[in-house]
């Protein structure tokens, strides 16, 4: 734009100059002519390009810190979530002191009776005392009673033999003497024949033993465990799909558990045919605890025994691992 505008006036004052020239040619003494008007402004120049770009300037300051804004309103309590699963096991602790004693666990089997001990040798009779003196002849009175009969003496030496005497009447029973050492063994008889072939002696068989693992343990509540690690099954009276043991034959079991406690509390029960047999509790602590129960029941051919929890989710902290074990076992102690 200024140098559009600087062009115009160059060409302006040599137009002037050029027309005083042409003037002082034609004309020799004139006086210079009054100024004209001022032209009309020109045309606008167009806009001139846009300049570089400058360089970046410096950061400014950092301006000071506002006021802290007023606290939001609180927020709605949220809902409790999910029970989360089982932390790792911790390490164990110290030994704590020892805890009052527990109830008296259940009677054990009646073992079986023991063999008859050998009688005894007889001891050596007593020596005889001494003869009486013959007391004096009294006058001859009334015959007395026949008195007691006394003590059979030791038999005394054999005296010559006499003139055999006439068959006397048959005496009076003695008492019965008394029993003679025992004799030397005598020779051993001839083998008799073979008598008849008895009836066979059945053994009733039924046992199992199992444990719980890594998958199964935290079992859910009030349906049967599934102890599906198997440490003794061979008549397979046991199912681990369902947890239950059948009685295929009628007697008399025993069925114990020992279970190692984590993480939660737990309180289970030994069920027969759906009925609560016996209840065992046991609240957690820290590290782990162990818990044990047993009874004997009397089954009869279908009856069904199984463990199961009794308490709900917060009770159900039955747990095994590689070094930890919840075990299930049973097993007949005679048939009926």
């Amino acid at each position: 734009m200024l140098q559009i505008r600087s062009l115009l006036v160059l060409l302006l004052v040599a137009r002037c100059v050029a027309v005083e020239e042409t003037q002082s040619k034609d004309c020799l003494c004139g006086h210079p002519g009054i100024p004209g008007d001022p032209g009309h402004n020109g045309a606008p120049g167009r806009d001139g390009r846009d300049g570089l770009r400058g360089d970046k300037g410096d950061q400014g300051e950092i301006g000071p810190a506002g006021r802290a804004g007023n606290d939001g309103n609180k927020g709605d309590r949220g809902e409790p979530g999910a029970t989360g699963p089982a932390g790792l096991k911790g390490k164990r602790g110290d030994n704590g002191e020892r805890g009052p004693p527990g109830k008296m666990g259940p009677q054990g089997v009646q073992g079986p009776i023991g063999l008859k001990g050998n009688k005894g040798e007889l001891g050596l009779p007593g020596p005889q005392g001494p003869k009486g003196d013959l007391g004096p002849p009294g006058p001859e009175g009334p015959k007395g009673e026949i008195g007691l009969r006394g003590d059979r003496g030791i038999q005394g030496p054999l005296g010559p033999p006499g003139k055999p005497g006439l068959k006397g009447e048959l005496g009076v029973p003695g008492h019965k003497g008394s029993i003679g050492y025992r004799g030397d063994r005598g020779p051993r008889g001839e083998k008799g024949d073979m008598g008849e072939k008895g009836d066979a002696l059945i053994i009733p068989k039924s046992a199992f033993s199992v444990g719980l693992t890594a998958q199964t343990k935290l079992p859910p509540a009030n349906a049967p465990i599934r102890f599906d690690k198997i440490i003794y099954n061979e008549q397979n009276h046991y199912s681990p799909q369902t947890g239950r043991f059948t009685c295929s034959v009628a007697g008399a079991y025993f069925f114990t558990y020992h279970i190692t406690v984590f993480s939660r509390n737990v309180k289970v029960a030994l069920v027969k045919n759906g009925a609560k047999i016996i209840h065992t509790t046991d609240n957690y602590q820290s590290s782990e605890d162990q818990a044990a129960g047993g009874a004997v029941l009397h089954l009869d051919v279908g009856d069904k025994v199984w463990l199961q929890v009794a308490g709900g989710e917060l009770f159900n902290g039955l747990f095994a691992d590689e070094d930890d074990d919840s075990t299930f076992s049973g097993f007949i102690i005679f048939g009926t």
